[in-house]
């Protein structure tokens, strides 16, 4: 294959495997490792009584902003105006209404909805560090991929806008940062040694122009190399969340199993395997997601709408 049918396979295989790990663990979603019978294909069942193959609000999320990207460009107004209709009217879900939303998400889109400033929707505190703007960010180095290398600090700096009207912590945006160069690394075809290295010149140049959060940054600096569950966690909190996504990618063989590692892990597992299938489905494209996880996956049509949406303007904001 040519390189650019290359790249597209793997800007495509960001999203759909956010939308593959996120089905992957829906059935598992908040139960302790341990606890269940391991994953190891879509089933049925969970909190939300889903059937095999639907998925949440993580990829509920992802389509919102990859169609917002493709119609509006860079306006975090509209992003939110999506994410309020999919949690008010259903648009984006799986099954047609909101069945899943994080406590932060409501009460920062029910901020959104009083005053109409997405900028300023998102909490700032610490303590609402979740993993809900890392979830669904693959439409952003998806959509400005062509951006990357020459001004990686701008794929940067939109990844963190894209947290604000949710969660506006500083820990929230620089996992958003840091992640967008990662996917944006692995979506050109890089190795991923090279972009999951501590001193990867984008991530050195990242830190120089907007350093990250310490804690963070410890996951960059390779935290995820260095540990094993149970201190890697399959946790809500935006850190532990990406250093297991990272912990388990990066180990794995294939995107299978890389996925399946994720969401093992238990507790939050669809964010943790959407986050995961984010970065193994930009490192082994499309193409190396398993047939049937593509063929299973609920509501096909609607996730091919929003990526032919966002690769058709894939290009500088």
């Amino acid at each position: 294959m040519g390189e650019r049918v290359l790249q597209l396979d793997r800007l495509r295989g960001a999203l759909i495997g956010l939308a593959v790990g996120d089905a992957l663990g829906a059935a598992v979603e908040f139960q302790p490792p341990g606890t269940f019978k391991p994953v190891t294909d879509y089933r049925a069942g969970g909190p939300h009584g889903l059937s095999p193959g639907e998925w949440t609000d993580d990829t509920s999320m992802a389509l919102a902003l990859a169609d917002s990207l493709a119609n509006a460009g860079w306006d975090l107004n509209d992003q939110a105006h999506r994410y309020v209709r999919w949690w008010q009217q259903g648009d984006y879900s799986v099954v047609d209404r909101c069945f899943d939303i994080g406590n932060a998400t409501r009460a920062a889109l029910s901020r959104f909805m009083e005053h109409g400033d997405a900028r300023r929707s998102g909490d700032t505190a610490e303590h609402a560090s979740g993993n809900g703007s890392i979830m669904r960010l693959a439409p952003v180095p998806m959509r400005y991929v062509a951006m990357f290398p020459d001004d990686v600090e701008k794929v940067a700096l939109l990844a963190d806008e894209s947290s604000l009207p949710t969660h506006a912590s500083e820990q929230c945006r620089s996992a958003c940062r840091y992640m967008a160069v990662v996917l944006a690394g692995l979506m050109h075809g890089l190795d991923r040694d090279e972009v999951l290295a501590a001193d990867w010149k984008p991530l050195r140049r990242l830190q120089q122009s907007t350093p990250l959060h310490p804690a963070v940054a410890e996951v960059a600096a390779g935290s995820f190399r260095r540990r094993e569950p149970p201190e890697i966690k399959g946790s809500g909190w935006v850190v532990r969340s990406l250093e297991a996504a990272l912990w388990a990618f990066y180990r794995a063989k294939s995107f299978e199993e890389a996925v399946l590692a994720a969401v093992n892990l238990g507790d939050d597992a669809d964010t943790t395997g959407a986050v995961c299938g984010q970065f193994a489905g930009a490192y082994w494209g499309e193409s190396g997601i398993p047939q049937r996880w593509r063929d299973g996956l609920a509501r096909r049509e609607l996730i091919e709408r929003s990526l032919a949406n966002c690769l058709r303007h894939v290009g500088p904001p």
